[in-house]
């Protein structure tokens, strides 16, 4: 028996396969991708779904001269081992293997990267029109998710590009669902443009009619079919691309290679603005993720054979903080949950539970979400947003003029704060503290452990003001959670251990490890004061004050950028007062933070306890 993959050195070779070879080919990709994200982890189910999409898309344009570019990258698995990476393949997200989203690093066939949905199009637009005025002839394709179709910038670009009239192809890979179920007109519109009867229906006269025309040629015909029968003898299908200036052909099946290949080889032809609508599954070929197409969305290793994960056990800090709302949502009546796209990833699942009424997931548009809150916080409601901060980045203005400005009540609970680990630059969040602490009238807060989120969750709740919360990806400490939750004094640090030699300042998930790093000092005869940070804005200042006074000594430890960051707020607070203290900064260096375990990225940014105990060591001497 052939294994195909095994002489599938680049997209050139496939293109000497028939359809029964291709379709062959497309089992082997999706049973490589299965058996390999099982063992390190990844997106699943997005990229099981554009299997046959992936193959198609090479079979007819030629890459690496045509372009193409996944949105959102993490369904572009098919299209690494395509295009000469499939012995590479069992490295995915490994430290120094394979980005899990495309990377322009990593092999020319990478386009652009993209890890952040919604951006395909106006990259694609950029491509195409440095093309043009370079004179040069290639095709540029974007292959967007309807999911991300939602965001306000796909839009934007499919406007400009309708305007432009550039040669461009869109590919909508519907396939009904993005991380969370697809929220919206839009969504729903697509939905019923498939599943319509009366559009089959239609189509079929359609087609039937025109092939009874003799003066229409067999080329002619194909193109008819693909375009305007849809759009004549339906009622609306393609209106909304057609009024952006696009032509748009489809739906086309998605999983059937004989379809898109004809499909795509009739487009390519064409000239100016294209989309095709292609219906997949997410998915596809794996019945549990099938069958729970959110659980396998972004997974951790699970079983091939009965799908379920392997579970490290233990409470995560989204969790704590998805049990902490719903208990404090069943006290107050004016908390609402909101979240862009990520309902089960944020936890807000659990809320949209038992509060269905109070719950909003506003797709993949963090601007929007953020001014949402803020409209409601005008009326007195208590709009809990839950948004992973690299995506929260999104909504920088939102943050500043609809919420900051006119200081209202909007709790942002920031998730996936500091590395992420095997997702890598594009998704750790490591800017937050840098980006968000500056801001006027805004409270910034990081637990150490679980239980302290949900304290801090009933603090913020209790202010009359904007207020943030940052924590981190994963399980917690393995702390018993309190009940009930009370306030934290605004402002105010917790000291953990005293000492007269050094001094660490430690913010959330820091703590621990500075914990550590002190009963290790204590051995050597250091005495170390570890301050459990708390609030980053305001901070403790009469407390860092008088430890830098009494001490001289002062390190401080933050899974943050070190550009603006927490230590950066501590030297402005020594500057303040004219305070001159030996101050020692840790954290994320300023460069991007490539993908790996946990474990081996913060080695080797020294972002341990060993590495704070070598740091004090050598300041206390």
């Amino acid at each position: 028996m052939t294994h195909f993959l095994d002489i599938i050195a680049s997209p050139k070779d496939i293109k000497y396969l028939n359809k029964g070879q291709l379709t062959l080919l497309a089992e082997e990709i999706r049973q490589k991708i299965i058996n390999t994200v099982s063992k390190t982890g990844g997106h699943l189910a997005s990229s099981l779904g554009v299997v046959e999409l992936t193959i198609a898309l090479h079979y007819v344009f030629d890459t690496p001269k045509d372009k193409i570019i996944w949105d959102v990258g993490h369904q572009s698995y098919a299209h690494k081992i395509i295009t000469g990476r499939a012995k590479k393949f069992d490295s995915l997200r490994q430290y120094k293997g394979l980005s899990g989203f495309p990377k322009r690093e990593e092999s020319e066939y990478d386009s652009f990267n993209t890890g952040h949905s919604s951006t395909s199009i106006s990259a694609a637009l950029g491509i195409a029109k440095a093309r043009d005025m370079n004179k040069e002839d290639y095709n540029v394709i974007a292959v967007i998710g309807d999911g991300a179709l939602t965001g306000g910038m796909s839009f934007e670009a499919l406007n400009q590009a309708g305007h432009l009239k550039s040669n461009l192809i869109v590919i909508l890979n519907d396939n009904k669902m993005s991380i969370s179920k697809n929220i919206g007109a839009l969504t729903s519109y697509l939905r019923k443009m498939v599943s319509d009867p009366r559009y089959t229906e239609r189509r079929r006269k359609a087609i039937g009619l025109l092939q009874k025309l003799p003066m229409i040629s067999k080329k002619t015909k194909n193109i008819l079919d693909l375009e305007e029968t849809i759009r004549a003898f339906t009622t609306t299908a393609g209106l909304l691309f057609k009024e952006l200036g696009f032509r748009y052909f489809g739906p086309v099946d998605g999983h059937s290679l004989k379809d898109l290949i004809g499909a795509l080889k009739n487009i390519k032809q064409l000239r100016g603005p294209i989309l095709l609508h292609v219906a997949t599954e997410k998915g596809h070929g794996y019945k549990y993720a099938e069958q729970d197409k959110t659980k396998f969305h972004g997974i951790s290793q699970f079983e091939v054979e009965t799908g379920e994960k392997i579970s490290s056990g233990g409470i995560t800090y989204t969790d704590a903080f998805a049990r902490a709302l719903v208990k404090l949502a069943m006290e107050d009546d004016r908390i609402i949950g909101i979240t862009a796209a990520m309902t089960s990833g944020t936890g807000l699942d659990k809320f949209n539970q038992r509060f269905p009424d109070r719950f909003f997931d506003v797709g993949i548009a963090e601007q929007h979400a953020v001014t949402f809150a803020a409209g409601l916080a005008s009326q007195g409601f208590k709009p809990v947003v839950a948004i992973y901060s690299t995506f929260l980045q999104r909504a920088y203005d939102q943050i500043v003029h609809d919420v900051c400005l006119q200081k209202l009540p909007v709790v942002f609970c920031i998730d996936r704060a500091g590395l992420v680990g095997e997702d890598g630059p594009t998704h750790h969040g490591v800017f937050d503290l840098s980006y968000l602490r500056h801001i006027p009238n805004l409270t910034l807060m990081a637990p150490k452990d679980e239980n302290e989120l949900g304290h801090m969750l009933k603090t913020a709740l209790s202010l009359d003001s904007p207020v943030a919360i940052r924590y981190p990806r994963g399980q917690g400490t393995g702390v018993e959670i309190a009940n009930p939750y009370h306030t934290i004094e605004v402002g105010k640090s917790e000291v953990l251990t005293n000492g007269d030699k050094l001094a660490i300042l430690a913010v959330g998930t820091m703590v621990d490890e500075a914990l550590k790093a002190a009963k290790e000092l204590k051995k050597k005869k250091v005495n170390v004061s570890v301050v459990n940070v708390r609030f980053i804005k305001p901070l403790d200042s009469s407390l860092i004050l008088s430890l830098a006074k009494n001490t001289r000594n002062i390190l401080t430890v933050e899974e943050n950028a070190l550009d603006g960051g927490f230590g950066s707020a501590v030297l402005e607070l020594l500057e303040k007062n004219n305070i001159k203290s030996n101050v020692k900064r840790l954290g994320i260096p300023d460069r991007f933070i490539e993908h790996g375990s946990m474990g081996i990225l913060k080695e080797k940014i020294g972002l341990t306890w060993k590495n704070i105990y070598m740091e004090g060591l050598r300041m206390a001497k």
